[in-house]
């Protein structure tokens, strides 16, 4: 299920640069273009409230906080999750 809301987000996101780039119409373009800057928004706004879950990625930060940006907690969600059961299992 994740995989699918991940590929609407990557597919909002190409459609607002498809956009930028002029190859959507006007209507559709800014529309894509307010989608996308909303999803942006809420993004950082979840980063900054769920950071210390996002600092849960066994990767590098950066990635994280990247993956957080694009994804948001269909990204931190996870990890917390696994935290979660690491501790409960403790």
């Amino acid at each position: 299920m994740f995989f699918i809301l991940k590929a609407v987000c990557l597919a909002i996101y190409a459609l607002a640069l498809a956009g930028l780039a002029g190859l959507l119409p006007d209507g559709v373009a800014h529309t894509m273009r307010n989608i996308a800057a909303v999803m942006l928004l809420v993004h950082a706004l979840e980063l900054l409230v769920m950071f210390k879950h996002v600092r849960l990625y066994r990767g590098p930060l950066a990635t994280s906080v990247l993956l957080t940006m694009l994804f948001g907690l269909l990204h931190w969600k996870p990890l917390a999750d696994g935290h979660a059961r690491m501790q409960k299992g403790n």
